[in-house]
């Protein structure tokens, strides 16, 4: 090998330092991803309660799968979290397998937890290159990231009638029912001549006083 240009080797307790350094610091990235996604769903959120107002059902409807993918997504940062948490232990363990056997072990917890982070496109370069690095370091096989890659997406076109009507729900705490119905007016039922609707309450009070003005006389 040639003396010149060659790149000094990190040691293994670097390396994995290096890596729980990372993992750390790409946390934080879900952390303001998971933030900024549950802003926008609070903005949602609201525009749900005034289209339940209005009696807008198709656009509450709409709304409310916003909400569903915003929070299918925020789980599944939550999740790639909790991989990230597996490797950091793995880390750890790894750390106190090489003082004692003096080099790091290939580990299929980490595998399978990198093999779900480096479909993350937040964080996907990142978790890439140290899939690479981890692999040179025997910690790895070769990663199936290819062959996983159809399996990426949850299917969110078309939601279940029943989780949109429940965040309808949730949200409008059936607001939307007592909403007046567009074009309610030109449906009402035509009063007789002269006569004049009241309400229930009102035409059992008037029952009532006609009662005792009868017994009155």
């Amino acid at each position: 090998m040639g003396l010149f240009g060659k790149e000094k080797q990190k040691s293994p307790k670097d390396q994995v330092n290096e890596w729980t350094h990372k993992i750390r610091k790409e946390g934080y990235v879900l952390d303001r991803q998971i933030r900024s996604i549950q802003r926008e769903e609070e903005k949602v959120r609201r525009q749900i309660k005034d289209s339940a107002k209005k009696g807008e059902k198709e656009a509450c409807k709409i709304l409310a799968k916003e909400v569903i993918r915003s929070r299918k997504a925020v789980n599944r940062l939550y999740a790639s979290k909790a991989h990230m948490n597996s490797v950091q232990m793995s880390m750890k363990n790894q750390l106190a397998t090489l003082r004692i056997a003096g080099a790091l072990e290939k580990s299929t917890e980490v595998m399978n937890s990198m093999q779900a982070l480096i479909k993350i496109p937040e964080i996907q370069s990142t978790m890439r290159e140290m899939s690479k690095e981890m692999m040179k370091a025997g910690i790895l096989e070769e990663m199936l990231d290819d062959t996983m890659e159809s399996l990426d997406d949850d299917e969110l076109d078309d939601e279940a009638d029943e989780a949109v009507e429940a965040v309808i729900m949730e949200l409008t705490t059936g607001e939307l029912k007592k909403a007046p119905l567009p074009m309610q007016d030109s449906l009402a039922v035509p009063e007789d001549e002269g006569a004049t609707a009241l309400p229930a309450d009102e035409e059992e009070d008037e029952d009532l006083t006609n009662r005792l003005e009868a017994l009155r006389s």
